[in-house]
């Protein structure tokens, strides 16, 4: 029923919305690119015969009405902002997606029993503000007034931007959903990983959104003359740092399940001929079990400690971000392997490894997600890729999917 060659055409055409030379697209959130980005997805609600409105939070939404007009709303979407130099799937296909079940839906003459609204939240990605997940945060209720001071390169804060757009931040609270209004979210997206590549299947299921921590590591030493200093002088933080991050990844290997990850490092004063007189840089360790990655959090700072002391330099950590993990709703799940079942795909559960708008909204409403197949596990990347036959047949997934959550109780 989906027609993926109209899904695929939009995306492509999207994709042209903040592309740059080099073929990455980036769209940050409160500028001109993500105002034509919302804007052409608008045509498209349009043209599936949706209401079409934005909330205080500049949540795009487009609502096609369910037989009960009262009874709670069936959500499925995702974003339309983009890390720098990104991909064209990473949320567009989300969003699209949602917006090509609707449009099938009405052009078959389908009514359902719950409204169903297809959402593109505002700022996701937090790639402009390092701080995201901004629209499901103010659907959820959750976004708190200081958030609003966090600035981006230029200084200007999250409050300012939306200013800058229109919108007014002491309106936000407007953007909450009641309790009892939705009753599921639901999202289509890239899988970011190899994991459906090597299973050789086009779509999964996902079980849960892992949890994260960010610490940051401080390791501070005694700059030196890298050539006038015996090596059993040396109080040297970059020889203890490379030993921790080697230990992080023994750590995180032991349990089959965690991830951890360092991927920022920076040293001082980063001279050639210097001993470093202090090393940074942030682990990022995840798991779908706060027990198990808490767990092993605990064992990487003891013997983190032991390895500073042992090399007679100074270790400090901070927490920077803490997510907890969310698991996958089993009503969610169940629908969604209805749909692979009776559409000839074998099920196929994993987790995800990358947070998600979904994690702001468990506490309100059952979450579910549908991986579509990543090339080569890319993504964040102008060589993020997915088929047009692998995106049409997650859509037909998440129509099945919808369909189901849609009827009535």
């Amino acid at each position: 029923m989906i027609q993926g060659e109209r899904l695929w055409q939009r995306l492509m055409e999207l994709g042209e919305v903040g592309k740059k030379p080099s073929g990455g697209v980036t769209r940050l959130s409160f500028t001109a690119e993500e105002r034509r980005a919302k804007d052409l997805v608008a045509s498209y609600m349009r043209e599936a015969g949706l209401f079409v409105y934005e909330d205080t939070a500049g949540n795009l939404i487009g609502r096609k009405e369910g037989a009960n007009p009262d009874a709670p709303v069936v959500l499925v979407g995702s974003h339309l902002d983009s890390v720098y130099n990104g991909g064209c799937f990473d949320g567009p296909l989300g969003v699209l997606a949602g917006v090509e079940v609707v449009q099938t839906m009405n052009e078959h003459g389908v009514v359902t029993h719950h409204p169903i609204e297809v959402v593109a939240f505002t700022d996701e990605e937090g790639a402009r503000f390092r701080f995201g997940m901004i629209g499901s945060r103010a659907m959820a209720g959750t976004l708190l007034p200081e958030a609003l001071e966090c600035r981006d390169a230029n200084g200007i804060s999250i409050a300012e931007a939306m200013r800058q757009t229109g919108l007014d931040p002491d309106r936000l609270p407007q953007a909450a959903r009641k309790p009892g209004t939705v009753k599921a979210y639901v999202e289509l997206h890239i899988e970011q990983g190899r994991v459906l590549e090597e299973a050789g299947l086009p779509v999964g299921i996902v079980t849960g959104i892992a949890g994260l921590i960010w610490v940051k590591f401080i390791i501070e030493g005694k700059a030196e003359h890298a050539g006038a200093t015996p090596m059993s002088l040396r109080r040297d933080p970059m020889a203890a740092a490379a030993q921790i991050i080697t230990m992080i990844e023994e750590e995180a290997r032991r349990t089959g399940t965690t991830v951890g990850t360092v991927g920022q490092l920076h040293v001082y004063p980063g001279g050639i001929n210097v001993i470093p007189e202090r090393v940074e840089f942030v682990l990022d360790l995840r798991d779908l079990k706060a027990e198990v990655r808490d767990q092993v959090w605990n064992d990487i700072a003891s013997r983190a400690e032991t390895i500073t002391k042992e090399r007679n330099v100074r270790l400090t950590t901070e927490r920077l971000q803490e997510m907890a993990p969310v698991l996958c709703s089993e009503v969610v799940k169940q629908a969604a392997e209805r749909a692979c079942k009776q559409l000839g795909y074998p099920p196929f559960w994993l987790p995800s490894g990358a947070a998600h708008d979904g994690v702001q909204l468990a506490p309100i409403c059952p979450i579910g997600m549908i991986f579509v197949r990543s090339q080569d596990g890319v993504s964040h990347s102008p060589a993020e890729w997915s088929t047009k036959e692998d995106c049409a047949v997650g859509a037909e997934v998440l129509y099945h999917t919808v369909w189901q959550l849609a009827q009535g109780e």
